[in-house]
């Protein structure tokens, strides 16, 4: 078992530029801490204090979720409700990607996730996740992970593959997961969302169902070599014990993965999520159940089940002091391993959309020394956190803009 959470409450910081708000993952609700946090950031903690400068790349985007960078800096951003888009590097013209598989966009489905295949410059493959409906019933649906080439002269998605998919279908509109990452040996890690309803959330302890599940596969999708061995478990299984994992990105030293993911009211979390591992859910959470005081299961922690690196309380990451919990709802995230500023080096940067902020996390290893909100008076649900090829922050939002972010 890991360290129990820290949480650390907000430093003031800077008239920085960016937020986000409302429920989580285009539909989750609140989320935060269980236990007594710290009462402030460690003594190594360096706060910003300098101004962000905040550049709007683009605006009008239809309903981004993720972006990714071409070598040659271009971006694929994905529109949830069914736009593939390729954006010139300083995002002021795009050009639209046929051909998509049929997505389900109910609730909070669609086109989500966009990853390169790490030998993209030769074999321009490219992976997106997406919901699908099942073929023989349409009430139900899914997570799926589909590989393509594009063809950057055609503007399509050609010889496009189902490689992977969540299974069973249930019916719900909600919890997906989605995010796609590659790993340093080439295989992808998948996010998997518990599927959102009461009837559901139980499943992501039950490892003969993709409920609120990590999965590591080949580019083909078969089980990648090196996974744990899980007595029981579907092929290809990492981690268990999730709720709804929308962040997910690369240790740049260790290699390890991280996530972030959606708590009830209270107990939003970024894990680093080791092979093997159980986080828990529903069994132990940081978070109530949904308009109460109640503990969502059993406590906040129990032998065999992951602790996180860091929870939320509070919408503002301040300490929570009773009552009902509140959430920033985290989405995508990223390392930074920039220059500038210094002091970011080696952050952890996690979106929010309740929470109306860029969380910084300044991290000793894999330890949170503080935090801080960043951004916060933009009053934008921010969806996606990426690091561009020139070492700064770019960041999509969900009111349809693609920002650069300078300075700090």
């Amino acid at each position: 078992m890991r360290t129990p959470a820290h949480t650390f409450r907000k430093l003031p910081s800077v008239v920085l530029l960016l937020a986000a708000l409302s429920a989580c993952g285009g539909g989750d609700g609140p989320a935060t801490p269980n236990t007594p946090p710290p009462s402030g950031n460690g003594p190594g903690f360096v706060p910003t204090t300098n101004a962000v400068t905040v550049t709007e790349l683009a605006t009008g985007l239809p309903n981004p979720w993720s972006l990714a960078f071409l070598p040659d800096a271009r971006m694929l951003i994905t529109g949830r409700l069914g736009t593939l888009r390729l954006y010139t590097a300083d995002g002021s013209s795009f050009s639209n990607i046929t051909g998509l598989p049929a997505l389900y966009t109910g609730g909070q489905g669609g086109l989500l996730d966009v990853a390169l295949d790490p030998a993209f410059a030769t074999n321009r493959r490219v992976y997106f996740s997406f919901s699908e409906t099942d073929s023989g019933n349409a009430s139900l649906n899914g997570t799926a992970v589909a590989r393509a080439e594009l063809d950057t002269t055609a503007l399509a998605l050609v010889n496009l593959q189902v490689i992977y998919r969540q299974s069973p279908k249930v019916a719900s509109s909600g919890h997906f997961g989605s995010r796609l990452v590659f790993d340093n040996s080439g295989h992808l890690f998948v996010t998997l969302g518990d599927r959102q309803n009461n009837d559901q959330r139980g499943f992501a302890q039950d490892l003969t169902r993709g409920n609120g599940k990590v999965a590591r596969i080949t580019t083909a999708g078969a089980a990648a070599p090196g996974n744990p061995v899980l007595a029981g478990a579907q092929a290809g299984l990492w981690s268990y014990g999730h709720r709804n994992p929308q962040g997910a990105t690369l240790h740049p030293t260790t290699g390890e993965l991280w996530t972030s993911e959606h708590g009830p009211q209270g107990g939003d979390e970024v894990n680093r999520t080791l092979a093997g591992r159980n986080f828990g859910w529903p069994v132990i959470s940081h978070g109530q159940e949904y308009g109460t005081t109640t503990q969502v299961g059993e406590g906040t922690a129990k032998a065999g089940m992951e602790q996180p690196v860091s929870v939320w309380e509070t919408i503002t990451g301040s300490a929570w002091t009773g009552g009902q919990k509140s959430s920033i709802a985290p989405s995508g995230m990223a390392f930074f391993t920039g220059s500038q500023p210094t002091h970011w080096t080696g952050s952890l940067f996690v979106g929010a959309l309740a929470g109306q902020a860029l969380w910084r996390l300044q991290m000793d290893g894999a330890t949170v020394v503080g935090r801080e909100r960043l951004l916060a008076n933009r009053n934008e649900r921010i969806r996606d956190v990426r690091q561009g090829p020139d070492g700064r922050l770019y960041l999509l939002t969900d009111n349809g803009k693609l920002l650069r972010l300078t300075g700090g």
